[in-house]
């Protein structure tokens, strides 16, 4: 059957929980809109509220056409085609373009709509206040300018004004160095968003009513990701914008006229990158600890200094009812273990912690007979485990082992590490392994905090991971960081026969669909873990150019792009997030330089 999980205030496709499915659902539902509105920015918004677990979704279905839109849209891209460029640099220019559109409208999440919440309510202590907008407001008015400018001189390189000087103007090099430049004014406000992100944090556990407000905000169809991730979109669009002009750079001949601007610009964007890598690192990190911090019951603390997210996904625990599925979640000092909760807030409860201080793993697929199998030996008690797959059992393996052996080299001991000698495998036998029984019903130590949470997200990575069955590191993460992509596209489902047009954003291993770049939030969602990407097949009948496929078990969308490089970028991107073979570990072992830091 299909499980609809509400996915920050809307609904995600369709997530199957067993293999004996339904038939296809062909569109993306959306959730209810609330009847009443939290804010009122928009006449042509209004926020509603998530839809709980339980509610009847909405007969509503995301956009469709009928055969004579369909018709009309196949006239208008043929002559949209023939009118518009067809140089690659044209389409590189583009995606700065559209992806500076979706980067705008992430940043209004924080600068309008979060902002209106917290004063509406009274909720922001002013010094917090002040700390917040006095750094992220610079930025933003500075990005509509720069916004205004891109899509201007797209304009005329697409000869839409001005088309006697549009030779002159097919080129933006010089539009990027000039903003490069301008950029590194704002390095000081990058390098307050730690102190912004830790003071947040801090004000939601001390301040009831921000916490409140918090909350409830997430909650909101604009807020389409943990509030906390559009923090770190600043550093994270020097990111994109010094990958994009680096295939500028290489795609442009060295005499070309666009081509020393380009690399000019390059350089001042790589300086200003260059101060802020340790500081996104160490952000991202921050953001993913909080995160889970919201999410996971029975766990205290775990943002606590020097801790690193490592891996989370799903397992198969060997438990006295037999194998019971469990979310992981890998840090730099201790591995837990969770199930899912069966109350309307859809969390995660931890059922134990282990400390890799002294953690020894073995694979034990002979011992057990069971598929992609392995023993986890600990100073508290040792489980027995199984992965989906080869591949996942091994990155698994890889990532406990290579955090294992750096907790041992590291300086700080927790007071939870015990003696290693505890966990020698040698002192146990196979009839010591744990099988506790487990009760999926065992709430009593967390009701409190059961109590005080009776709204949760369900778009977070560990849902996706315990639907689709797999893992995600924290360099998968980055990875998705830096391959995030927006733009419109063309999407046509198996069984139909005309193709819809839609606004698509990339970005935290999803696709967000929206009906055009202007709306303030989406109408829907697909989670890409577990789902393949390739080109249509004979037996699929698509007679079209730059179309890709994306499937999992029977469900299969097609989507067209406008042009070869934009179909290359998002085969790119989506195969960095939906193929699970592509995916790395974090902890890759350093070569004998890197070792001596050479």
């Amino acid at each position: 059957m299909f499980f609809s999980c509400t996915i920050w205030g809307f609904l995600w496709v369709e997530t199957v929980l067993a293999e004996t499915e339904c038939p296809a659902i062909d569109s993306p539902q959306l959730s209810p809109f609330g009847s009443k509105s939290a804010l009122c920015l928009s006449p042509s918004f209004q926020m509603s509220t998530l839809s709980l677990p339980g509610q009847a979704p909405s007969p509503l279905q995301s956009p469709s056409l009928n055969e004579v839109g369909t018709a009309r849209l196949e006239v208008e891209e043929e002559v949209r085609r023939k009118r518009y460029p067809t140089d690659k640099a044209y389409f590189i220019a583009k995606e700065i373009l559209m992806t500076e559109r979706t980067y705008l409208k992430d940043l209004e999440v924080i600068t309008v709509w979060f902002r209106s919440a917290v004063i509406k309510e009274n909720a922001m202590p002013e010094g917090l206040m002040t700390l917040l907008f006095s750094n992220i407001d610079p930025i933003y008015e500075f990005h509509r300018g720069f916004l205004k400018e891109i899509d201007q001189r797209l304009a005329l390189w697409e000869g839409r004004s001005n088309a006697h000087v549009k030779g002159d103007c097919q080129r933006i090099g010089d539009v990027m160095l000039r903003n490069m430049c301008a950029l590194k004014e704002f390095t000081s406000y990058l390098q307050k968003h730690d102190e912004v992100l830790t003071e947040l944090e801090k004000a939601t556990k001390c301040v009831k009513k921000l916490e409140t407000v918090y909350k409830e905000f997430e909650l909101q169809k604009v807020c389409y990701l943990p509030l906390n991730t559009f923090l770190l979109k600043p550093i994270q669009r020097l990111m994109h914008y010094k990958l994009i002009l680096e295939r500028l750079c290489k795609h442009y001949a060295p005499d070309h006229r666009d081509h020393h601007d380009c690399k000019e610009a390059l350089k001042e964007v790589a300086e200003i990158t260059a101060q802020l890598q340790s500081s996104l690192i160490r952000l991202e990190n921050f953001q993913k600890l909080t995160e889970l911090q919201r999410d996971l019951i029975g766990i205290e603390n775990l943002t606590a200094p020097g801790r690193e997210f490592i891996r989370e996904g799903c397992l198969y625990k060997l438990t006295k009812k037999g194998l019971q599925q469990r979310m992981f979640f890998l840090f730099s000092d201790m591995l837990l273990y969770t199930s899912k909760g069966v109350t309307a807030t859809n969390q995660f409860k931890v059922h134990g912690q282990l400390p890799l201080h002294g953690m020894i793993v073995e694979e034990s697929e002979n011992e057990w007979s069971v598929p992609h199998c392995f023993t986890i030996y600990s100073a508290q008690r040792t489980i027995v485990v199984a992965a989906s797959s080869k591949v996942e059992m091994n990155k698994w393996i890889e990532d406990l082992n290579m955090a294992i052996d750096m907790s041992k080299k590291s300086q700080e001991k927790s007071d939870l590490f015990l003696d290693p000698s505890l966990c020698d495998r040698s002192n146990r036998s196979s009839d010591e392994v744990s099988l506790e029984q487990e009760s999926e019903d065992d709430v009593n130590s967390s009701r409190c905090s059961l109590d005080k949470q009776s709204h949760h997200r369900a778009n977070t990575t560990m849902h996706v991971c315990w639907h689709r069955n797999t893992s995600v590191s924290m360099s998968d993460h980055s990875l998705a960081v830096e391959n995030q992509l927006s733009g419109y596209l063309l999407r046509k489902f198996k069984n139909s026969n005309g193709w819809q047009k839609l606004w698509v954003v990339f970005t935290n291993f999803c696709l967000f669909f929206y009906k055009t770049h202007q709306d303030d939030f989406p109408l829907a969602s697909l989670p890409l873990l577990g789902y393949t990407v390739s080109t249509p097949g004979e037996s699929d009948s698509i007679h079209k150019e730059y179309v890709f496929k994306l499937q999992f078990k029977s469900h299969v969308y097609f989507f067209r792009a406008e042009s070869e490089y934009t179909f290359e970028r998002w085969m790119e991107v989506i195969k960095s997030a939906a193929s699970a073979a592509g995916r790395v570990s974090l902890l890759i072992p350093k070569g004998p330089g890197e070792m001596n830091g050479n």
